[in-house]
């Protein structure tokens, strides 16, 4: 029997692989190690989508950057050919503010002053590697600077009234008076970007990146004006220097991803903005790798009603609707019913609180638990598979 595993991180738990690695683990057992198991950790385009690209035969490269509070940092990205996949968290991602590192919440100084300088070197470094197709997976981001760090990182000078550089993050573009693209690197003309995301926020305004968003990045109500103007600012000089694109970019879908890196990505990187489990879906090969696949296990931390807009189980599970291949889903909880489940594509959903009511132990000890979860599947499998034969239709049986 041929199996594949195809779930989300469980948020605040586990990692997509691991996640894969103890169900597979539990399967095995229950099977007494007879399946074929074929592993394949998927994302929505945010935090996993390097992991589900290294599942997926990319190349794991790491680069130093600067981070979003301006320190240096670690960060990788991935490399297959000529594309890579980059998750901007890793760069400039919330976690990495020391405040949060700490355990604490965000401020106003890490709101407004968070840059994605790091993001933009990223993207250096795989311009370095060779690649000419760039996935840029966003979400998790500190910033809230409307990608200016971004394009300072692969070239471009912000500078103010009196020809000084701007310093890094939201607030400072207020005081932006023109942007020099002299030395803007020269490869971006030969190279494709894709945004993935699934944010369809516009840069400005009430459902713009900074009214949005800025609160959970640590921004007061009077920083939310404050870098909403500034933002609305660096629209107007960015559309002096290359057009009303610039203008057209900021009312874009997406364009307010990630403290409006979006923006600068479809504005001057002329990026494509997909959903991201459509990308990742894509670049791990998920559809052709279900081919003569007996059934597929996809899943995420907490499968609810959000998780129906189109999260990863949801997009997996039309893959395989496609090929006529069953799924069940596991999860940590799960506020979906019977009929919502069977409307989704989902023959059954498992969830680890049916092991253990206890959230707090289930969050701390879901390996097992995710071990144990998939020993009943294999249990069930058996038990409703005539000996003769290993079909769908005995699945569904």
């Amino acid at each position: 029997m041929r199996i594949v595993i195809a779930p989300d991180k469980f948020k605040g738990s586990l990692s997509a692989p691991e996640v894969c690695s103890h169900l597979e683990k539990g399967l095995q057992r229950g099977a007494g190690g007879n399946l074929d198991i074929v592993r394949i950790p998927v994302a929505d385009g945010g935090e996993g989508t390097l992991d589900a690209a290294v599942g997926s035969g990319f190349t794991r490269r790491t680069a130093t950057v600067t981070g979003p509070t301006g320190q240096p940092v670690e960060a990788d990205f991935a490399v297959r050919g000529h594309e890579a996949v980059i998750e901007m968290a890793t760069a400039s991602g919330l976690a990495l503010v020391p405040s949060v590192r700490n355990g604490r919440r965000p401020d106003s100084a890490d709101a407004t002053t968070a840059t994605s300088l790091g993001t933009g070197q990223l993207i250096r470094a795989a311009l370095d590697a060779g690649c000419r197709r760039i996935i840029l997976g966003v979400g998790g981001s500190a910033n809230t600077d409307g990608g200016a760090g971004l394009l300072q990182g692969l070239g471009a000078r912000f500078l103010d009234s009196r020809n000084n550089e701007l310093s890094q993050g939201g607030a400072a573009l207020a005081n932006l008076h023109s942007i020099d693209f002299t030395d803007f690197e020269p490869r971006l003309v030969d190279t494709r970007f894709v945004l993935a995301s699934d944010v369809d926020n516009p840069l400005l305004g009430a459902q713009g990146a900074a009214a949005v968003f800025g609160p959970q990045k640590g921004a007061a109500q009077q920083d939310v004006g404050m870098l909403d103007a500034a933002l609305a600012r660096f629209v107007e000089v960015l559309a002096r220097e290359i057009g009303f694109r610039a203008v057209k970019a900021a009312e874009a879908p997406g364009a307010g991803a990630a403290g409006g890196v979006g923006y600068a990505a479809i504005a001057v990187l002329a990026a494509t903005r997909r959903p991201g489990i459509d990308v990742v879906l894509e670049f791990t090969g998920l559809a052709d790798r279900l081919a003569g696949a007996d059934l597929v296990i996809t899943g995420e931390g907490s499968l609810d009603e959000q998780s129906l807009l189109g999260k990863t189980p949801m997009g997996v599970a039309r893959a395989a609707a496609g090929q006529g291949v069953p799924v069940v889903a596991v999860c940590g909880r799960t506020t979906l019913d019977q009929d919502q489940a069977a409307a989704a594509g989902f023959e059954d959903i498992h969830a680890l609180t049916a092991l253990e009511t206890d959230v707090d132990r289930c969050i701390a000890e879901a390996g097992p638990l995710l071990e144990q979860l998939g020993t009943q599947i294999s249990a069930g499998l058996a038990a409703n598979r005539p000996a003769t034969a290993s079909t769908k239709e005995d699945l569904r049986v």
